[in-house]
């Protein structure tokens, strides 16, 4: 493991193997849908920084919502060039909702009751975090921020949350196209994986609560979902038939806001890496890239993602840390948990060579100014493909040459 502080780096050499007994284990993880409580929460967030996106690319935004039966409040901090009403907040709530599939007894997108109270940002934070003649953009907060990835999937994700999030995405994508109409918006899922030496190798117990019609029996919804947990895990891993739970309280009808209420923040650890390594404690939805919570944890990924990529390292964790108005990293630390092909020191001190890890620097390199965020805030934030117009960036492998070059 290595830490390094902006002044002087502290260097110590790979970490020592993991001991035996950590080899072999069950890891679960979960996951929840985009009809969440907390996921709707998070996505109207995100949809309201989009817009402010669009009106102005250097906008500030802290928004978080709270939902229950037939509500929706809309609270927080702004500041943008150009005027955002509350009348327009509450139209992309209401969009956002209805795309998600709301349209039940007292909780519908037409008919909720939507209050906004939404002011500007505190100049004590502006003062900090936007630049001036004597220094810097600084980063709109104190904090500390992890990224991870591993090569137990494809994408470089940990497999029990890939899976956990894949579950859901089928299950949604089904009633979106009426193939399963008579599921609602609001599930979970929780995949148990066995791991032998270190690698998965199937799943030990499988759950899925999803919301569904009245007419619907349990067995009716079991019958329903188990192809799509059959599609999602690789063949052969289906847990044993009396370890697959499908809404093991037997009914779930009442669901959304009117079975529990949501906030904005709350999933952090489905947004991340179901539990997979160390989270910070901030969350994503609803802050503009000034905010590091969002933006660094976002480079974290990258530059953990890039290195296991580019072959040094089979699993990576990174660390970052600011100061509320300070332009630079506190302490860079990366760990390759004893599979890194050369020492982490050296793989901090590349880091820096390739790229800015200042928050301008984060905000400039994975092109942050955009409004690309809506899209993140259900199904995970990481493990997803880099897209044509800017989303998902940090899932971009642009760094594997760069890093070679000083590497080797």
């Amino acid at each position: 493991m290595s830490t390094m502080t902006q002044e002087k780096p502290v260097y110590q050499d790979n970490a020592a193997p993991e001991s035996s007994s950590l080899k072999d284990f069950i890891f679960t993880s979960e996951s929840v849908s985009e009809g969440h409580p907390d996921k709707i929460c998070d996505q109207v967030s995100d949809a309201i920084l989009d817009h402010y996106m669009t009106k102005d690319d250097d906008c500030r935004t802290a928004v978080e919502c709270v939902t229950t039966t037939n509500f929706l409040g809309i609270y927080g901090e702004t500041r943008c060039s150009q005027p955002v009403s509350a009348e327009d907040i509450e139209r992309i709530a209401r969009a956002k909702i209805k795309d998600i599939g709301y349209e039940q007894d007292d909780f519908h997108w037409d008919k909720i009751e939507v209050d906004v109270k939404v002011h500007s940002q505190s100049a004590d934070i502006a003062q900090g975090v936007d630049a001036a003649s004597d220094k810097d953009e600084g980063a709109g907060d104190q904090g500390i921020m992890f990224g991870y990835a591993c090569q137990e999937t494809d994408v470089l994700m940990p497999a029990a949350i890939h899976y956990s999030h894949q579950i859901l995405k089928s299950l949604a994508e089904a009633r979106h196209s009426g193939a399963l109409a008579k599921l609602g918006p609001d599930s979970k899922s929780q995949v148990s994986l066995e791991y032998r030496d270190g690698v998965p190798v199937r799943a030990t117990s499988v759950v899925v609560s999803t919301q569904h019609d009245e007419s619907l029996s349990q067995a009716d919804v079991r019958e329903m979902v188990r192809p799509h947990v059959m599609d999602v895990l690789p063949e052969g891993w289906m847990c044993p038939e009396d370890e697959f739970y499908v809404n093991p309280t037997g009914r779930f009808v009442i669901g959304g806001p009117v079975g529990d209420a949501g906030l904005t923040g709350r999933k952090i650890i489905v947004d991340t890496y179901g539990g997979s390594c160390p989270h910070g404690g901030g969350a994503f939805s609803g802050k503009d890239p000034t905010k590091v919570d969002r933006s660094a944890a976002y480079a974290a990924r990258y530059v953990a993602k890039n290195i296991v990529a580019a072959g040094y390292a089979e699993k990576c964790t990174m660390q970052l840390s600011y100061a509320i108005g300070v332009s630079k990293p506190l302490s860079i630390y990366i760990n390759t948990h004893g599979t890194g092909t050369v020492p982490e020191m050296v793989m901090v001190e590349a880091i820096q060579k390739v790229m800015d890890l200042s928050p301008r620097g984060i905000r400039e390199h994975l092109k942050l100014r955009r409004p690309i965020y809506a899209r993140t805030a259900s199904y995970g934030h990481f493990g997803r493909e880099a897209e044509a117009d800017g989303g998902f960036s940090w899932e971009a492998l642009s760094l594997v040459d760069p890093l070679r070059k000083v590497i080797g």
